[in-house]
């Protein structure tokens, strides 16, 4: 899945992203709702018109077939500077990357580290069978053993067992792999891989309906080891795409969908906060990144605002 939402991101946006504050998101609302031509982005949704969202899978299904061809997203090098736990890990530490997409993530946290697995899930076959060649054929990434696509739409299917079975949830079961998108090769002694102790989460909530987010959270933390890290990264309220939707875009209250059927939901602080705290997690960090870029094609300046987050499971 992915989010979808780094279109045509410039080379500053993508050497800065990490911790990054250009200017105060503060200043940068208060212009926003300053400006009556972006009142439309800050009045509550009339839910009671409302119509059924469609799901959001199929939309990205295709959205992936018609990027197939290249790199639409690039590798995410700023990971490791975001995220030094991933750096600092120790043993053979298992990731969980949500919304895999063609691998941009999976790239650098598997060069980062021989002993680190990645397991990643996406809605998508297609999307799954790219993210596999670029994973594999990355100068400098050693994916064998060590990457396992599968497939699966977190925001309406659970996890499979053998990430993390009810029975192991309170042991420490370890020295398992898996084969293959949905089939797994385990010692005839184990049941599971013996569950997840980071779960990447890259632009990715923002891209399912807001009303699947809970459920998706609960899910994962389903999979999640006592002590794990969820490391969380999104759209942020008032970022500078936000502010190009146009009123019938809206499909509810700072979620959007675009001409080709796939979501966008731009996330404040307290949300964020809110949606993890509910499914049990503790707060380590939270905060917005504001990163400023120069349009090269017109000279504008761009104001991007993403969420950076850190969450533990007790």
């Amino acid at each position: 899945m992915d989010g979808g939402g780094e279109l045509g991101i410039t080379k500053k946006e993508a050497e800065a992203e990490y911790h990054c504050h250009d200017f105060e998101w503060e200043d940068l609302r208060a212009d926003v709702e300053a400006n009556p031509s972006f009142s439309y982005h800050l009045s509550p949704f009339p839910t009671i018109t409302a119509s059924p969202q469609p799901p959001s899978s199929e939309a990205w299904r295709s959205f992936h077939r018609c990027h197939a061809s290249g790199k639409f997203f690039k590798e995410r090098r700023y990971l490791l500077k975001e995220f030094p736990e991933l750096l600092n890990s120790k043993g053979c530490a298992k990731v969980l990357e949500v919304g895999c997409g063609n691998g941009s993530t999976v790239v650098p946290i598997l060069r980062c580290s021989p002993s680190i697995s990645v397991y990643a899930c996406d809605c998508s076959e297609d999307t799954l069978e790219k993210a596999n060649e670029i994973v594999c054929n990355t100068q400098g990434v050693d994916a064998k053993d060590r990457f396992h696509p599968f497939l699966l739409d977190v925001s309406k299917e659970n996890f499979p067992g053998w990430l993390f079975c009810k029975c192991c949830q309170s042991s420490d079961s370890s020295h398992l792999y898996v084969r293959g998108k949905n089939s797994i090769s385990l010692k005839e002694d184990q049941c599971c891989v013996g569950g997840i102790d980071f779960i990447t989460m890259i632009f990715m909530l923002s891209a399912i309906p807001f009303n699947t987010i809970s459920a998706t959270l609960e899910r994962c933390m389903s999979v999640l080891k006592p002590g794990g890290l969820v490391l969380f990264r999104d759209y942020g309220v008032y970022d500078m795409t936000m502010l190009r939707f146009l009123p019938h875009q809206r499909v509810g209250f700072r979620e959007y969908m675009r001409a080709d059927g796939t979501y966008s939901y731009f996330f404040s602080l307290d949300t964020v906060r809110e949606l993890f705290h509910a499914a049990g997690l503790l707060e380590l960090e939270l905060e917005y990144c504001c990163v400023r870029s120069v349009n090269r094609k017109n000279g504008k300046n761009m104001q991007r605002v993403w969420v950076h987050g850190k969450f533990k499971k007790p």
